[in-house]
């Protein structure tokens, strides 16, 4: 799908509107225009297998062809194109959230504006973030950088509904809106085959924390914390901390001098350290204050680690996994110790149907047909709506 949507991106525009892809439809009559503003990076022919590393990429490109394949030419532009002016009638938007404020009155009514939500409201996760800050600084008295601001906006007031990666909490913050609320299932960069041979009472007491940027905000400082304070187990972390200056010092004992913890720094998820890790690993440990889907914990549960992690992480943990209902040292530390002491037997349960729930739900071919029929819908309801105008 990569090579044939690249071949048809052989029109690409720079200058003062930004860069633009337009992709068309090959086999189909085309029907009409969509303008698709997320990452055009993901049409790229430098593009490859290293830029797959977020499951935006390759959502991105998926949600084009799901149009192409519906008969519509496609003009892409980044979230962040400030720009960008439309030069022709579009049927639909679909944005992440920024630009469909500035471009939303250049559209028309016959635009359907399509809102799609990778994190969770902007109130939400901002109201989260200073949270875990304040809460960090009560405990420890050190007052860290803020790092997962989302940028204001009426991006959901104005759209005329949602696609909405998460679990219904992430949806939940949408709902004042009165918006219509699509849910997608977030795919997965890397599946991993079940391994039958794990020795989970070898591993039973190994854990790890994984995740990108915003250290505070994914809850690595509480897990520093408990597992400081609870040498019999052991954790790794995986996650770019030296590039959080701030971060890196204050937990510097934790991550570099406690002989219980190995910090591995970032991880390719798709190479074999990584699987190394996951195999003599029981658990992911993810209190994270603000999500849409967490990648890293679909990645995981695709690993079969059993998850402990936070309700705001967006992925439905259901009895396979620990659901943290606070944010605390305690609570993080009581949860890992519990865990570690279940019969090996009942830890490959878990871990199993947390690999099985993966492979049936967070899938490539599962986000590509939800966003299909999504878009048909809207388009059968717009169908409709013309048929009785007329």
């Amino acid at each position: 799908m990569l090579r044939s949507i690249r071949r048809a991106a052989e029109r690409m525009r720079y200058g003062s509107q930004g860069r633009v892809v337009s992709l068309a439809p090959r086999d189909a009559e085309q029907v009409g225009h969509v303008l698709l503003s997320y990452l055009t990076e993901s049409f790229l022919p430098t593009g490859g297998a290293g830029a797959d590393a977020h499951t935006n990429v390759w959502e991105c490109r998926q949600i084009a062809r799901t149009f192409l394949d519906l008969g519509f030419a496609v003009d892409v532009i980044d979230w962040n194109n400030e720009s960008f002016l439309p030069q022709r009638d579009y049927r639909f938007l679909v944005d992440i959230g920024v630009n469909i404020e500035r471009l939303a009155p250049l559209l028309g009514r016959g635009c359907t504006k399509i809102l799609h939500a990778t994190g969770k409201h902007w109130r939400f996760q901002n109201r989260a973030e200073h949270l875990r800050l304040a809460a960090l600084e009560a405990r420890r008295g050190v007052l860290l950088q803020p790092r997962r601001i989302a940028a204001p906006g009426r991006g959901v007031e104005l759209a005329d509904c949602l696609t909405v990666l998460g679990d219904r909490m992430t949806i939940d913050t949408f709902a004042y809106s009165g918006k219509p609320c699509y849910r997608i299932p977030l795919s997965t960069t890397a599946e991993f085959p079940w391994n039958a041979a794990k020795d989970f009472a070898a591993c039973r007491r190994r854990f790890v924390w994984f995740g990108s940027s915003g250290m505070v905000h994914k809850g690595l400082d509480l897990v520093l914390e408990a597992f400081a304070a609870t040498p019999d187990l052991k954790l790794t972390v995986c996650g770019p901390v030296d590039r959080e200056r701030d971060f890196n010092e204050f937990y510097r004992r934790e991550l570099y001098r406690t002989p219980n913890i190995r910090t591995v720094g970032w991880i390719d998820v798709a190479g074999r350290e990584f699987a190394r890790i996951a195999d003599s690993s029981v658990a992911l440990v993810y209190p994270s204050c603000s999500e849409g889907c967490a990648g890293c914990v679909v990645t995981s549960l695709h690993a079969g680690l059993i998850p402990i992690a936070s309700r705001e992480s967006g992925v439905e943990i259901r009895d396979f996994g620990i659901m943290l209902s606070g944010a605390t040292v305690s609570e993080v530390r009581r949860a890992a110790l519990d865990l570690s002491r279940r019969p090996a037997e009942e830890l490959r349960l878990r871990s199993r149907a947390a690999w099985r729930y993966a492979r049936s739900y967070h899938t490539r071919d599962h986000f590509a047909a939800e966003f299909r029929s999504v878009v048909e819908r809207l388009l059968d309801r717009r169908a409709v709506i013309l048929r009785l105008v007329a």
